[in-house]
């Protein structure tokens, strides 16, 4: 086994490791689920900021910056909008409701189990696709590295974030994310340092770029431009990237862990500077490598990202490797301790009246069984870019992060209207996504009937055509006109003045009271 591959080995090992030693302390549903309610801002910001920086917030944003240019490194400018969004504005309701997934909100405001499920239907299309993404990025390294099949790399993955996430809970991955944050920063920010050197510096990577770039038939300018890949995407990706956040249930479960309400903000925002900082090392490597290899997109734009940071030495560039992996574990492990606690809390009514021991049980079992599920998918599945992939699953998760907004800011929002928000809202960016996939390609151009009609509006429309439109639009119209046309007749006052009171109100500071 040569060097790069024992760096990364050993560092798998290393954190499988850590898990099985944090174990012990997980004691209680509560202890797994979010790490005691003991996290300080500094293990807050980590465990945060981990949950953007993972396969699509490192390979993805590289990849994409390949064969597309350095638009896509807008990805970072979203990133810290979001979780200081999540701060300023929801992690505090989060945390004063004792939430152990956002859909819990419509059960505690409405009593609504519909609501609850549909808004868990959401989160769990976004989080099924970030659990197939992090075991294909670590077996596109680990094949790339030492030549293995690639199934053999998906089972590596899969084993090691399930057993991580099974042994070490929201504590765990919190803890091991700071060591992770800072590996992922020197050892990309290193190899792009010597990559750049052995290219000839700075001045000699921009003058081959434009050589490289006119070879693969690539825009120039556009490649070098932050709008090259034009507004309607940079809008999309802020729609995707940034809107859909407050309905992620992982940062419900960070809310709870912090030790005192007063981490959250500044948890929070540091939270989003580190994640910001990812994707413009990932971005800068994305660059080295097109410049040495080619803009080359999908696994092969992948794997030239393995051998660039190969071939600035063994040992740097399985650091480097290394670095990668703690970014997916950083990510994988607690979006998928989030995606079993969801699953248990919203799509089994009986587990309101489980046991801490009974909980726990059932979020390991749910968590060995949908990480299994997650592995076998990104083994048979071939889709292509991995942060758009990632898109379209935060696009289908506006519609619940939409309707929270409402319930929280607008205390007239009504059951009905959430209800048909979020299915409006999921429905129509599903819809979307599926006829754009299917038609418009060119080979509809001429075929008649629906797919040539279908592919002339594709091609009216351009990149407007993104499900995110939808998913945002749809319910930002729906759940207001709805309320105000069909008000509650019956309402329990009592359920929603006890829910308000114990929301609280915004302040000026942006505290609650």
């Amino acid at each position: 086994m040569d060097l790069p591959a024992l760096v990364i080995l050993c560092y798998l090992v290393f954190f499988v490791l850590v898990g099985i030693y944090i174990s012990s302390g997980n004691r209680s549903s509560a202890d797994w689920a979010i790490g005691g309610g003991t996290l300080g801002v500094g293990m807050l910001a980590a465990g945060i900021a981990g949950t953007r920086i993972g396969g699509a917030g490192t390979y993805g944003v590289a990849g994409d910056v390949i064969s597309e240019g350095i638009g896509h490194l807008w990805y970072g400018v979203n990133s810290f909008a979001a979780l200081f969004l999540v701060g300023l504005f929801f992690a505090i309701p989060y945390r004063r409701l004792r939430l152990s997934s956002v859909g819990e909100v419509f059960d505690f405001r409405f009593g609504s189990q519909r609501c609850q499920s549909l808004s868990s239907l959401c989160v769990q299309a976004e989080y099924l696709v970030i659990n197939i993404i992090e075991p294909y990025v670590i077996a596109t390294i680990v094949s790339g590295v030492t030549g293995w099949p690639f199934w053999v790399g998906i089972l590596i993955g899969g084993f090691v974030i399930v057993l991580f996430t099974i042994t070490g809970g929201l504590k765990g991955t919190a803890i091991t994310n700071i060591v992770h944050c800072i590996v992922i920063i020197v050892g990309l920010g290193a190899v792009g340092f010597v990559a750049m050197q052995n290219l000839g510096g700075w001045t000699a990577v921009v003058a081959e770029s434009k050589v490289m770039l006119e070879a693969s038939g690539k825009d120039v300018p556009s490649w070098w431009s932050f709008t090259g890949i034009g507004w309607a995407t940079i809008i999309a990706l802020f729609i995707s990237a940034t809107i859909h956040t407050p309905a992620a249930s992982v940062y419900a479960n960070y809310a709870s862990s912090a030790a005192k309400q007063e981490y959250l903000i500044p948890g929070f925002f540091w939270a989003g500077i580190i994640a910001a900082i990812m994707p413009v090392v990932a971005g800068g490597i994305g660059i080295l490598t097109m410049v040495k290899y080619g803009a080359e997109s999908g696994l092969s734009g992948y794997l030239n990202i393995a051998q660039l940071a190969i071939d600035t030495g063994p040992l740097l560039g399985g650091i480097a490797l290394a670095a990668v992996l703690a970014a997916v574990i950083s990510s994988g492990a607690p979006i998928l301790l989030a995606s079993a606690t969801m699953l248990v809390s919203d799509w089994i009514p009986a587990s309101k009246g489980w046991s801490s021991d009974q909980k726990l049980k059932a979020y390991k079992v749910t968590t060995a069984l949908y990480g299994s599920l997650a592995a076998f998918l990104a083994w048979s599945l071939n889709f292509g870019s991995v942060l758009q992939f990632l898109l379209l699953g935060f696009a289908m998760v506006v519609p619940p992060a939409i309707a929270v907004a409402y319930v929280f800011y607008w205390k007239r929002t009504t059951e009905l209207a959430v209800f048909w928000g979020i299915l409006t809202g999921f429905v129509g960016g599903a819809l979307m996504w599926f006829l754009n996939r299917s038609f418009s390609g060119i080979e509809n151009a001429e075929a008649g009937g629906f797919a040539q009609y279908w592919f002339e509006v594709c091609q009216f429309l351009g990149e407007w055509r993104d499900p995110s439109f939808l998913t945002l639009l749809l319910p930002l119209v729906v759940i207001p006109v709805v309320t105000l046309l069909f008000p509650e007749q019956d309402e329990d006052t009592e359920r929603t003045d006890a829910f308000y009171l114990k929301l609280g109100r915004i302040q000026r500071n942006f505290d609650w009271a």
